[in-house]
């Protein structure tokens, strides 16, 4: 019974306006897609009660107020309103109703002013990702500079390896972020911006710590401390290795590139990393020679996705940061 009322009800929709009758096909059996273009039209009449006078204050005709309470009331199968000639009054199913409409449009009209409100050009909102390497210097740095001329944006920052951001990228919940390697895919723009030198990383007390260059062909016996698989700069590093002729005997495996350096401090192995925010103790940084040993930073975003104005004014900002994004 309840699917051939609400069938019905979807025919009905389908002589209100073109507006109504899209919304009901999104879903034809939901409730929310039948009832949500009448709720407002209710919650008026129920203040006012006066089917004129809410329909004046919506500024629609009062026919048309008139239709949709009808029609609210019968696909609901309860009277909402009691008739005394013009004015009207609820009835207790129309109060209980009301209650909950109420709450309903507020949730919406707070929806309505958060979205705006992250789209204002002045104070709108930017969900910007970037690896946790850039998180020290880098990105602050980058905030900074950009919001000496747009000093109310406001940030979601959120720190991640390169997968992870490219994933919320695709599910809308970044705008841009800061990854590497540049990805290369079909749904997603990216710009190369800058590139770190790779350095081999050993303890104090190393055997090759009095070294300043070094083949990374030289470290194939060593024991490696690396990033999880799925980092970009896992993908990097187990590249570099291949292409120097061995395969990273891996003793520890981490999230963090500064953990990693920290390890290899207390002397449980060697890492190939990019150079840190400030000097680490305990260790000394070698430069690879004969191959080259960077990896590329990028920003990327989703190929297609209509940019807000804040997103759009920091998307320009970063692409005018190209060959200096690390300096």
């Amino acid at each position: 019974m309840v699917h051939e009322q609400r069938s019905e009800a979807g025919l009905s929709l389908n002589s209100d306006t073109k507006d109504i009758q899209a919304l009901a096909e999104l879903d034809p059996e939901s409730w929310s897609a039948i009832l949500a273009p009448r709720l407002a039209y209710f919650a008026a009449v129920a203040r006012a009660e006066h089917v004129t006078r809410a329909a004046h204050r919506l500024q629609v005709p009062q026919s048309t107020v008139s239709r949709a309470l009808v029609r609210l009331e019968r696909d609901l199968g309860v009277d909402l309103f009691a008739r005394h000639g013009r004015t009207v009054s609820l009835t207790a199913a129309g109060r209980t109703f009301l209650a909950t409409v109420e709450r309903a449009l507020g949730e919406v009209e707070r929806a309505a002013e958060s979205v705006r409100a992250d789209a204002d050009p002045e104070s709108g909102k930017v969900a910007f990702g970037f690896l946790h390497t850039m998180g020290s210097e880098t990105v602050p740095s980058l905030i900074r500079e950009f919001r000496a001329d747009h000093p109310r944006v406001r940030f979601t920052l959120v720190q991640n390896y390169g997968e992870w951001m490219l994933e919320h990228l695709r599910s809308g919940e970044l705008d841009l972020c800061l990854t590497s390697p540049v990805p290369d895919a079909p749904d997603l723009a990216a710009r190369r911006l800058d590139e770190q030198r790779l350095r081999l990383v050993v303890p104090e007390d190393h055997r090759l710590a009095t070294r300043k260059r070094i083949r990374l062909a030289e470290a194939a016996e060593e024991t490696f401390i690396m990033l999880e698989p799925g980092y970009g700069l896992r993908r990097i590093t187990d590249d570099l290795c291949a292409e120097a002729g061995f395969r990273p005997r891996i003793a520890f495996e981490g999230e963090e590139a500064e953990t990693l350096r920290g390890l290899v401090a207390v002397g449980l192995g060697v890492a190939l990393l990019p150079p840190p925010a400030v000097p680490r103790k305990g260790v000394v940084e070698l430069t690879i020679t004969g191959q080259r040993a960077v990896r590329e930073i990028g920003v990327a975003w989703l190929e297609g996705h209509p940019d807000t104005p804040p997103v759009a004014a920091f998307k320009r900002f970063l692409l005018t940061r190209r060959g200096r994004l690390l300096a």
